[in-house]
């Protein structure tokens, strides 16, 4: 958790305090926050669920919620979302972080240069988005709040980079290059062509050729160029210097020397009074190129996000008065019939209530065969309808709907920092003021020890030092690769709820894999039905499947379906217990009747020895043995099998080819299992754990072979999820487990989870490359700028190729980061090495 300079509070703090029901909480709350170092004096109230909190000195907010969240209550903080101008480098951004975290209230900021975007949590009792939002902008950088809409964020940036800020942008580069091009030809082509260099001094005469470069050069630093003064001259009295305070010294001083040089020529001692016009001018061009190219390059990159915008329908036929009446998205609401016609997309969430078709659900799961869809079945807004005709209940709309989800999950991952950008933050932090006392050294050596004309020598290397090593490229290495990796992620069905998962899932060492639903299809079948001697076989069917009736088990689930095709009559079953990792038992017609492993026949003291033999045997073939217990006997072998996934085995192949070791790890018994393992080629297993019991085998797996990651999909798994250094839910499970994971994978698609760690690789070393380059550009370029190549070779950089070399360089970064666009696992989707496809 980020968190800001202490703070000063000049009265109380009010905090949301939620969970409490009682005086008895209130007390406990009090206790916990009084107890909190700084707390002068606190205040709960019970009916307003609100904390009011004095401090004696710095308000210590991070304490405090910490204090109230391990007293077994929570202090929710509210999250904005803000957009940022202005920013051009990890300066700026470094900037805006610390204006965000100087409100009082705010306990966390995040702020990400490729997208301009931010992130804030803070007690809302304590500030509002617009006092963060003020905040931000008083430092320099204009910004506003982003409301939480279905991807507001992207849409505002894909409409800045499109006609806001990248239209200004590109219009002011435009005229820029207009007013430099005679700039040039009168300076440089004098010094080139001896036809230029005789028409100037025959027809238009060097004083009168200077004033010309003086007012154009006036006019594109005034005009274009101005937003580096602007933004750099404040940034530099703050004592806070970024990109545009290098660009307005550097362009600045080539400026002001030139002006005194044209006008007040006596100043300067003889043979120095040379003009600069033209660096000043191409400087601030060649950056303004840079950026129109760099923001259009951003563009492309947050391509991804804008078209999971795009999949988002604009209409609905909803029922109303019998009639069904074209209506706009934003006036269908919960509990709306809409109906649905071949071809056209399904647009909110919803279940059938009439009818029937075959829907394609690639767009969220990545499975190209439509799925059938009938009364009761749900279907996700986006979503093709292909053939038939159906109506829908309308259950989710907006911001609640999965597509909104995904969205937001994008959105959180791309606006994410990794741990490799702590390096980045704090050499950045130093970095602009260590060039600022580079480019002053530079100038004074030269002065005191270069050659004639020192002063003219002197101000050529301080201003090629000031804008070559401008940090543009250090900023945007990381958060650039993020943006299109995540994008890439979304298309192929891996969304990163946590951007530090990105980074962590590169380095893991073993993959742990839950069993049902992650390598089999998580749909089990009743293979067989055995009963014991004494016991009827349809009797003990349908007295087990009224007990099943009441469970959310997939084997549920199959028991049922079986019992409606042979026609049976299913009692209701009461006093309904469910005993997690053993079984369920209940009350039908009468007579207990348990169902679960053999372990849980042991826990009944229920002999399971008659069916030892046929378990043993099932069990070998990978079906899974169940025993039911009735009236404490043993009444029947339940005989369930669930087949294996289509492309686990490829999965599996794919995950041990990117060197992991894999774990299977289930509350099935072990020779079930064993077969399953076997069948799909994973190595390693761990069987017969209960929920709480998978949290220690992660334990384990990490501490045998390293980093490791869990995929799961059911409520058991969460624990494990949460557990695991990375936790990789398949999206089509339960939301516990979606929420306790750190990457979603959508669908039921294992291969998706290849493809994660496949991705995240290429990511990480794609950082790696842009952080390389960032830094080596710096270090080998920012010498030769300082002149360490004259002495032997007599060369000096100019002014402008550094500006050509610093615009280049970050140009170059974002065209390295879009390369992950093209990112395609081997073998098709879900699989591979993870190296980009060209």
């Amino acid at each position: 958790m980020s968190s800001g300079p202490a703070k000063s509070a000049p009265g109380p703090v009010s905090l949301p305090v939620k969970g409490m029901h009682c005086a008895s909480c209130v007390g406990r709350v009090e206790k916990a926050i009084g107890a909190v170092p700084g707390v002068g004096a606190v205040a709960v109230n019970l009916a307003t669920e609100q904390a009011s909190v004095s401090f004696l000195g710095p308000a210590n907010l991070e304490g405090v919620i910490e204090a109230i969240n391990k007293a077994g209550y929570a202090s929710v903080l509210t999250t904005a979302q803000f957009l940022i101008d202005k920013m051009s480098c990890d300066a700026c951004v470094k900037t805006v972080e610390e204006a965000f975290r100087s409100v009082e209230g705010v306990v966390e900021a995040r702020v990400n240069l490729a997208t301009g975007a931010g992130s804030v949590r803070f007690v809302s009792g304590a500030t509002t988005a617009a006092a963060i939002a003020r905040a931000a902008t008083e430092a320099g950088y204009p910004t506003r709040e982003i409301k939480p809409d279905v991807g507001a964020g992207a849409q505002e940036l894909g409409r800045q980079h499109d006609h806001g800020d990248g239209g200004d942008l590109a219009r002011a580069t435009l005229l820029a290059l207009v007013l430099t091009a005679p700039v040039v030809a009168l300076e440089m082509g004098s010094h080139i062509f001896p036809a230029v260099h005789m028409f100037v001094m025959d027809r238009i005469g060097v004083e009168t050729s200077r004033i010309i470069e003086f007012a154009l050069t006036a006019l594109i630093l005034f005009g274009p160029g101005w937003r580096f003064f602007k933004s750099g001259i404040p940034a530099l009295l703050r004592g806070a210097p970024e990109m545009n305070a290098l660009v307005a010294l550097g362009s600045g001083a080539a400026f002001a020397y030139s002006t005194l040089a044209t006008f007040a020529p006596a100043l300067f001692p003889a043979g120095t009074n040379d003009v600069y016009f033209e660096s000043a001018a191409v400087i601030v061009t060649l950056i303004l190129v840079g950026r129109t190219l760099e923001a259009r390059a951003k563009g492309r990159a947050g391509a991804a996000i804008q078209r999971l915008i795009g999949l988002k329908a604009q209409s609905a036929f909803v029922l109303r008065d019998g009639a069904a009446a074209l209506t706009p998205l934003d006036d269908v609401v919960v509990g709306d019939i809409v109906l649905v016609k071949p071809g056209e997309k399904i647009p909110v969430d919803g279940e059938v209530v009439e009818g029937s078709s075959f829907v394609d659900e690639s767009m969220l799961t990545g499975e190209p065969l439509p799925v059938a869809k009938g009364v009761g079945a749900d279907v996700v807004g986006a979503t093709i309808n292909t053939t038939g005709s159906f109506s829908f209940k309308v259950t989710k709309t907006g911001a609640d709907t999965a597509l909104a989800r995904i969205i937001r999950m994008v959105e959180q991952a791309q606006g994410a920092k990794l741990p490799i950008q702590a390096l980045v933050d704090k050499v950045t932090g130093w970095f602009v003021p260590a060039v600022i006392a580079v480019a002053l050294l530079t100038f004074a050596l030269w002065l005191l020890f270069g050659p004639a004309p020192a002063l003219s020598h002197a101000l050529v290397a301080m201003v090629a030092v000031l804008i070559i090593a401008c940090p543009c490229a250090m900023g945007l290495a990381t958060p650039i690769s993020i943006l299109v990796g995540t994008g890439r992620g979304a298309e192929l069905g891996v969304l990163f709820r946590k951007g530090a998962a990105l980074q962590e899932l590169s380095s893991i060492k073993a993959m742990a894999l839950d069993k049902t639903g992650t390598i089999t299809r998580g749909v089990p079948e009743l293979v067989d039905f055995l009963p014991a001697a004494g016991f009827l076989r349809a009797e003990a069917l349908a007295l087990v499947a009224a007990v099943e009736a009441r469970s959310e088990h997939p084997v549920a689930a199959a028991i049922t379906a079986a019992t409606v095709k042979e026609g049976l009559r299913v009692a209701q079953a009461e006093a309904f217990s469910a005993r997690p990792g053993l079984g369920v038992e209940a009350n039908v017609d009468g007579r207990h009747v348990a169902i679960g492993a053999d372990r849980f026949m042991a826990a009944l003291g229920v002999d399971a020895g008659p069916f030892a033999e046929a378990a043993a045997r099932f069990g070998a073939e990978a079906q899974s043995p169940l025993y039911a217990a009735i009236d404490g006997k043993l009444a029947a072998l339940i005989v369930v099998a669930d087949p294996v996934a289509d492309g686990a085995r490829a999965a599996v192949a794919a995950l041990h080819a990117q060197g992991l070791k894999l774990v299977i790890v289930t509350g099935d018994n072990k020779k079930t299992a064993a077969a399953i393992a076997k069948a799909v080629g994973v190595e390693d297993l761990i069987a017969e754990v209960l929920p709480e019991g998978k949290v220690e085998a992660v334990r384990e797996i990490k501490a045998r072979y390293g980093a490791t990651g869990f995929v799961g999909d059911g409520i058991n798994d969460a624990p494990a999820l949460a557990a695991a250094d990375v936790g990789l839910a398949i999206g089509a499970g339960t939301d516990v487990a979606i929420e306790a994971a750190d990457v979603v994978l959508s669908g039921r698609d294992l291969g998706a989870a290849a493809s994660a760690v496949a991705l995240s690789r290429a990511t990480m070393r794609n950082i790696k490359e842009n952080l390389f380059w960032a830094f080596a550009y710096n270090v080998v370029l920012i010498p030769v700028a300082a002149g360490a190549l004259y002495p032997a070779f007599g060369v000096l950089l100019s002014p402008m190729l550094a500006a050509g070399a610093m615009a280049f360089s970050s140009v170059f970064v974002v065209l390295n980061a879009l390369r992950l666009r093209r990112f395609a696992p081997k073998g098709g989707r879900g699989f591979g090495d993870g190296a980009p496809a060209t």
